[in-house]
């Protein structure tokens, strides 16, 4: 998708793409409990721990965000009202269509709403709409980035180790961080910092293929570990004690930092079709982000109950991915009819130095 400012960069949708597809397998695979067996064989346990999908998209931000206003100025009220005419009309569809849902199944309407005011800061916002609550704060601290990032080069570097620093407070005081570290700032904002760093770090990831290579085995590894461990759900319980949670962010955001740097910097992306098909899917995954939560666990339970099923998680994996198509007309019908009418009203928030 281009920005306002016109730029489109086909391998960062790619990204896009596959950050949907992990999230995706994520909530299919919680039929029959896939999510809470031992880990699958190695390296799926990014997928059956796929809420690293999320980060992905965060790390993305970050680096997407530096990526356009590197040399130059923003004006951020402008921007502001950007990011709203991206991400609001989607969202409150959802909220809308939820709410609907909820009324003729009799729920608790007025709870329903004190639920989505306390979205904008809390992270109460529902279809993973949360995220988009942690993308605002991000937003918020944008220009505090930008301006610490001029006045010293290393600025972003203490950000996140002051981060860490602050997690391992929280765990101290609390005895769990999980819930801070994955649902909100608190956690997230080593990945958005990571991706805007690496970006200035680009010229050094380019084409080194041995840097790329250990971060993806290395980040593989660590999954599988984490996964065997338990992962999310039973490291032993839910929400977690363990220490893993202050560290997880920053490894997910440096791991996909450098990745994706790597990716956007090393290669002239092909236009052929599979290239085509995935830009496409990247295009449409913030819709399908927030619109899978109404199929995928009707698809994922129907097929495990009239055609095959789903007790072994590899076979439910190669579902996963074939169930995962249905996503792509979907998310073009709310691209083109929900979101797309609102992007005309986009104004240029970037002035070139």
């Amino acid at each position: 998708m281009k920005s306002s400012s016109g730029a489109y960069f086909i391998g960062l949708d790619h990204v896009r793409a596959l950050a949907a597809y992990i999230v995706f397998t994520w909530h299919f695979i919680h039929v029959n409990n896939g999510h809470l067996t031992p880990p699958p064989a190695f390296p799926l346990s990014v997928l059956t721990e796929g809420h690293t999908g999320v980060a992905l998209f965060m790390v993305l931000s970050g680096y997407l965000f530096a990526k356009l206003l590197d040399g130059k100025k923003i004006i951020y009220s402008q921007f502001l009202w950007n990011r709203f005419l991206r991400l609001a009309p989607l969202l409150f569809f959802v909220i809308f269509a939820l709410g609907v849902q909820k009324y003729y199944a009799g729920n608790d309407i007025g709870q329903y709403l004190q639920q989505i005011a306390a979205g904008a800061i809390k992270p109460t916002l529902p279809n993973g709409g949360w995220s988009i609550t942690v993308e605002f704060h991000f937003y918020l601290m944008l220009p505090l980035l930008l301006f610490l990032t001029e006045k010293w080069k290393y600025a972003l570097l203490v950000i996140v180790l002051m981060a860490l620093a602050f997690r391992t407070y929280l765990h101290q005081e609390l005895g769990q961080v999980q819930t801070l570290s994955y649902l909100t700032i608190v956690g997230r904002i080593d990945q958005f910092v990571l991706g805007i760093l690496t970006f200035r770090f680009r010229n050094k990831i380019r084409g080194n293929n041995a840097l790329a290579g250990t971060a993806f085995i290395g980040f593989l590894v660590f999954y599988w570990y984490f996964d065997s461990m338990g992962g999310y759900y039973k490291n032993p319980s839910y929400p977690s004690k363990s220490m893993f949670w202050v560290y997880i962010p920053a490894i997910e955001g440096l791991a996909y930092a450098l990745l994706i740097a790597w990716y956007d910097s090393s290669f002239k992306h092909s236009t052929g079709l599979v290239s085509r098909i995935a830009s496409t899917i990247g295009t449409y995954s913030y819709s399908i982000y927030l619109l899978h939560f109404f199929v995928v666990f009707e698809v994922s339970n129907a097929i495990d109950t009239h055609l095959i099923e789903l007790t072994n998680i590899h076979v439910a994996i190669v579902f996963s991915s074939l169930c995962f198509l249905i996503m792509i007309p979907i998310g073009y019908l709310s691209y083109r009819f929900i979101e797309s009418p609102f992007l005309r009203f986009r104004t240029k928030y970037l002035v070139g130095q």
